[in-house]
């Protein structure tokens, strides 16, 4: 079972870590007690014939073996291959609890759009349900040694609940020499869709919602295969492997303690047990320990996934939602704070103090600035108030040339553009114009569309043809439809975009 201690560690406290030292289940003593034994007898087996056992001339051999492994030792990469080895695992173990196939967001949506109270539509609710728990728990048989224990083969999951005798014949008629996980979603599948032919499914939205829910579902179920089927490559772990372990067996002989006398450097020490290397193993040997036990979070250590409580506990909850909750409201009421125009919750003693902490504004909140910091400074060279600086931001876009004369067509056009912005706001908020008062059938004689024309900067307007143009002489005239040329448009209303851009388009 997972070891849980967040409760432990819920306020940071001085020596806050230190309570869970004493811990057995889960720790790390546990996982590392007999390679450290292991480790301390071969050193205490090699201390002592090196005292006791060896001649003098073999003590000064040995005593050259020992300044040999301990100078080279330093060469073996052990942190950085452990700990990028350590990282690839623990991101991958946590990687794998996300893809538990969890039923919480299937089962609402099961009970919300698969509708009716009597046996049919219970019979319904309650089969797309055991058809999710029965793909999670034969996925969950296939990658974890605990579950598979509990349901070593098909007659199990029979037994259980979680399968018919009619739906195992069909499942193992069904020839496929890959795993069949997935059957139980198609079943799914297909059940829903015979729900909506039936009209307990409403819409085919609420169809779509439910499948694409059963996809999610289905797509971390194979997720969990992947990660069982893949794992970290051999390789790496055999490296890492090598790295630790061929380290500290040039440990057991480069840092044993030589005589003294001897005048080695560094060795003037001389000591029966190795406190300092004997910590380097308990940490080197057991980062290692914590990769082995979490690249496969589903066997059956103590901090492994609790597969089947998981499975006890969906099938459980997702029966409970779409069955006896379904359609099971309690009475609408008006809340506490109804009438309250500023709704807060009261607080108990213990936290009465969070009530007098101001609420966060953003980082800035705080920030003051000097008055002569907060005015606004106008650009050099103007002296215009700034609401007004911006006027003639077009003349000064547009370099003045020949073809911006006063006198030519687009400097006119640029005047008339410029007039307009200096008073389409009171054109526009005109409440009546003269030619609503013109009588029905009337021709109004309106002047609204010349509001922002200059009598003397309109362009005159060419006359209508009165009919067709007389043929060339020298050619034959042929019969010809006469085609009414349009007439000129009329003033537009004040409120209507202006074609002065349609002409600037025109000049370009």
């Amino acid at each position: 079972m997972t070891v849980t201690y967040t409760a432990r560690v819920a306020n940071a406290r001085f020596g806050g870590f230190s309570q869970l030292l004493l811990l057995w289940r889960g720790s790390i003593y546990k996982l590392l007690w007999r390679e450290l034994l292991c480790f301390l007898g071969l050193y205490m087996t090699l201390s002592a014939a090196y005292r006791f056992v060896l001649t003098e001339g073999q003590k000064r051999y040995f005593e050259k073996l020992v300044i040999y492994c301990d100078q080279y030792a330093s060469l073996i990469p052990v942190s950085f291959v452990l700990g990028f080895y350590v990282n690839l695992v623990v991101h991958r173990w946590w990687n794998q609890y996300l893809c538990m196939p969890l039923p919480d967001a299937l089962m609402c949506i099961v009970s919300g759009t698969v509708h009716g109270r009597d046996e049919r539509g219970r019979l319904y609710r309650r089969t797309l349900m055991r058809y999710a728990g029965l793909s999670a728990v034969l996925i969950l048989r296939s990658v974890s040694t605990a579950v598979f224990k509990r349901f070593p083969t098909i007659d199990h999951v029979v037994e259980a609940g979680f399968m018919t005798r009619e739906e195992r014949k069909k499942f193992e008629n069904l020839n496929s020499s890959y795993n069949k996980y997935w059957v139980p979603c198609v079943w799914f599948s297909n059940l829903a869709a015979q729900a909506r032919r039936e009209g307990r499914i409403r819409d085919n939205s609420a169809l779509k919602l439910l499948l694409e829910e059963l996809t999610v579902f289905r797509g971390k179920c194979s997720m969990l295969f992947h990660y069982d089927w893949i794992s970290v490559p051999l390789v790496y772990t055999q490296v890492v492997t090598i790295a630790v372990y061929s380290y500290f067996l040039a440990c057991l002989i480069g840092r044993q303690f030589l005589d003294p006398a001897q005048g080695y450097k560094d060795h003037n020490l001389d000591l029966f047990v190795p406190v300092f290397t004997l910590l380097q193993f308990f940490f080197y040997a057991g980062w290692l320990k914590v990769a082995e036990q979490l690249i496969n979070p589903f066997g059956e250590d103590d901090d492994d996934f609790e597969t089947n409580f998981l499975i006890d506990r969906n099938f459980q909850v997702s029966m409970l939602a779409v069955d006896e909750m379904y359609d099971d409201l309690a009475m609408l009421e008006k809340d506490l704070y109804w009438d309250t125009a500023e709704a807060r919750a009261p607080y108990t003693a213990a936290t009465a103090f969070l009530r007098q902490q101001p609420s966060f504004q953003g980082s800035t909140f705080d920030i003051t600035l000097a008055k002569e910091d907060m005015q606004f400074q106008r650009p050099e060279g103007v002296d215009v108030p700034l609401g007004e600086a911006h006027g003639d931001f077009l003349q000064r876009l547009l370099p003045v040339g020949p073809g911006m004369a006063a006198g030519s067509l687009l400097g006119r056009r640029l005047s008339l553009l410029r007039r307009k912005n200096s008073c389409v706001s009171e054109a526009s908020t005109a409440t009546s114009c003269a030619c609503t008062s013109a009588l029905d059938g009337a021709a109004p004689e309106c002047g609204c569309g010349d509001l922002l024309l200059d009598s003397s900067l309109r362009e005159p307007e060419l006359e209508p043809h009165a009919g067709p143009e007389p043929p060339a002489p020298g050619l034959d005239t042929e019969p010809f439809t006469t085609v009414p040329m349009p007439t000129p448009r009329g003033p537009a209303p004040p409120w209507l975009p202006s074609p002065i851009g349609e002409e600037e388009e025109c000049l370009t």
